[in-house]
């Protein structure tokens, strides 16, 4: 018997040693695989300044950053008392270890941390999250306990709370009306605001105007400069400091004027949930997906290589913008938290619907159906995963070999895919799920609702983009993608209806 029991531990224990080398764990693919690297986008519109991306060799001598436990951010008036300087005695504590994941739900729990990770940091003194000004100007969405959820503070060293940007939530959490938080969608987080805080309290303080001006130009040459372009992108390079922080209040919530965008031609904040069904990712499908390996490389992009990458000459992040930094002086995720933030991002689902499928959306479905919809948005996705050129772009030979491409161009403003450093010629044909919980739409945001979306009246050039009313445009036509347009006043109820089932 004894014999028996003895034998039946060891085959457990074999059991859950084998089961735990099957484990996600030994799967982690390289994320700096320079054969995937070299695969992974679309060349830009000009071929010639497509960016050539650092080595193997330098991405694994940048430095893995520690991913460190964080804690709400509170809006001014609705912090709890004391709350301050109770974050101040809290002990650093490092929360991603990889030894601890063993099962699936382990690497998404885990993948939830490194979603919330920030990458950079801020003194309390001179961050806007502690300005009543910027909740006052922006009118940022708060989250039903008075927490600003696109924001976390954190302890990295005793006795100091800093707080963190530049996370993957802070551009992809949504607080809805009633104050309820959705991970991974499209954001509505006032970035635009946020960046202009500092510098307009700085200028309120007696900071020297021409120093600020000088700071600035180097931020939007970094972020946005695209020296192949002409005239440049990124804005007139005479730009007054009132001209770019203008700019960037300019963007509506749920629009963002990221790295590679521009001030003129920012991008909308994409909705992350259903991720794992896109084969392209940006809207201008610079990055193909076509494995988890490709988000793992997409995320290394944005948070850490793009902005270090080669376009020509020109290097972002560069040594006077033409040099490689020390790679000692950058940072990275590891591999494993790149792999347990994809299988976070791949985990999200969409939130109740509260928009029932009922006999009006049954004939909007008809409707779909009869305008040939389908053909683009073809379900159960409601996209046929596709590129499609921008207005002025002539497909290349050779591109419809190696990519999914639509060859017709659906007429929408063509600057972003043309004229930024993430223009590829193309934008992806988007998905229509979650279009109920999304907005502003559009590539850039130009409108609100789909209800302006299929308002014939867009197309006029007095019009006033209604996802930027109250931001500064006044008037431009939003033009392109007339399908839609015509269909009567109860179609396109009936249609809308639908959509909003999605």
């Amino acid at each position: 018997m004894f014999r028996r029991i003895t034998l039946l531990v060891v085959l457990v224990h074999a059991l859950a040693l084998l089961l735990r080398a099957q484990s996600p764990a030994a799967t982690v693919p390289r994320t700096w695989d320079e054969q995937a690297v070299a695969a992974l986008e679309v060349p830009l519109a000009n071929p010639e300044y497509s960016p050539r991306h650092v080595s193997s060799d330098y991405y694994y001598r940048m430095p893995v950053r520690q991913i460190y436990k964080s804690y709400p951010v509170y809006a001014p008036g609705t912090e709890p008392a004391g709350y301050l300087e109770w974050l101040a005695q809290q002990e650093p504590e490092v929360v991603f270890d990889f030894a601890k994941l063993h099962s699936e739900s382990d690497w998404i729990r885990a993948g939830a941390l490194v979603f919330d990770a920030p990458i950079r940091f801020e003194s309390l003194a001179t961050t806007p999250a502690r300005f009543p000004e910027f909740y006052e100007k922006s009118g940022v969405r708060l989250a039903a306990d008075g927490t600003l959820p696109y924001k976390r503070y954190v302890v990295r060293q005793k006795g100091i709370v800093e707080l963190g940007n530049l996370s993957c939530a802070q551009c992809h959490t949504r607080v809805m009306s009633d104050g309820s938080v959705l991970r991974g969608a499209q954001g509505n987080f006032p970035e635009g605001f946020f960046f202009a805080a500092r510098p307009r309290r700085a200028l309120q303080n007696g900071r020297d105007p021409k120093q600020l001006l000088a700071a600035w130009r180097g931020v939007v040459r970094r972020q946005y400069g695209a020296p192949w372009i002409q005239p440049p992108p990124e804005g007139d390079p005479d730009m007054s400091l009132e001209d770019i922080l203008s700019a960037y209040e300019s963007q509506p919530p749920g629009v963002a004027v990221r790295e590679g965008t521009s001030l003129r031609y920012a991008a909308q904040v994409p909705d992350l949930i259903g991720l794992k069904d896109r084969q392209y990712l940006d809207h201008t499908g610079l990055v193909r997906h076509r494995s988890i390996g490709d988000l793992m490389r997409y995320a290394a992009l944005n948070q850490d290589t793009q902005q270090i990458a080669r376009y020509g000459d020109f290097i972002p992040e560069g040594r006077d913008f033409r040099e490689l930094p020390d790679p000692s002086t950058q940072s990275r995720y590891s591999d494993e938290q790149l792999y347990a933030l994809a299988m976070y991002l791949y985990s999200l689902k969409p939130p109740p619907n509260p928009n029932t499928y009922g006999a009006l959306a049954a004939k909007g479905e008809a409707v779909f159906t009869r305008a040939r919809c389908a053909r683009c948005h073809t379900p159960p996705l409601y996209t046929n995963n596709k590129l499609t050129p921008a207005e002025g772009f002539t497909i290349p030979s050779g591109h419809a070999e190696r990519f999914d491409i639509m060859p017709t161009s659906v007429g929408t403003d063509p600057n972003a895919a043309l004229k930024t450093r993430r223009g590829t010629g193309y934008y992806k044909v988007p998905s229509l799920r979650g279009v109920w919980y999304r907005g502003p739409f559009e590539h850039n945001g130009s409108v609100a609702t789909l209800e302006d979306w299929f308002d014939s009246r867009r197309l006029n050039d007095d019009y006033v983009p209604t996802g930027h009313i109250g931001y500064g445009l006044k008037t431009r036509a939003v033009k392109g993608h007339r399908f839609g347009l015509d269909l009567s006043a109860e179609d396109k109820k009936a249609l809308i209806a639908f959509l909003k089932t999605l």
